[in-house]
């Protein structure tokens, strides 16, 4: 029930924002719609707990400001590499353990690797990620195990 509710009220609010008129008709449109594609959705099997991971939402309020944090660092790091005229690169692959449990997790960490600039998730398993990093700097701060730990903190294992 959690799962409906939320994701009916996150296709009406987005259908809301993506609109920006509020009459009455409008709405009550915009609410039917929402209804008919969560029904849609349902019948499709795809709102479960992992295709509308609820559960995670209080912990996404911790983990994507961190995440956050890490990307704009990264960036700042890749930036110079690019405007440094000697290009100071040493790409670097680099195999991992994570510890996440559920594929909720592995997915997250796997994302967060490769959304923060200068890593790449390259292989994914539940046993090992192979990571490619564009520099020795980069793979040891994958390496380090802290977005790991983060992870694993924010599907709940931990």
């Amino acid at each position: 029930m959690l799962h409906a509710v939320s994701a009916i009220l996150a296709l009406f609010s987005f259908w809301l924002v993506l609109s920006g008129f509020f009459t009455a008709f409008l709405i009550s449109a915009g609410a039917a719609s929402s209804l008919a594609v969560f029904a849609f959705s349902r019948r499709m099997g795809v709102v479960d707990r992992e295709g509308h991971p609820v559960h995670l939402s209080w912990r996404a309020l911790t983990y994507w400001p961190w995440l956050i944090k890490e990307i704009v660092k990264s960036s700042w790091d890749v930036s110079k590499i690019i405007l440094n005229p000697r290009l100071p690169i040493s790409p670097t692959l680099v195999r991992i353990k994570p510890t996440q449990r559920t594929p909720e997790g592995l997915v997250t960490h796997a994302n967060s690797i490769t959304l923060t600039p200068g890593t790449i998730s390259v292989e994914v398993g539940p046993d090992e990620f192979l990571v490619h990093a564009v520099t020795r700097e980069a793979a040891e701060g994958v390496a380090s195990g802290d977005m790991d730990r983060r992870a694993t903190r924010f599907e709940g294992s931990a």
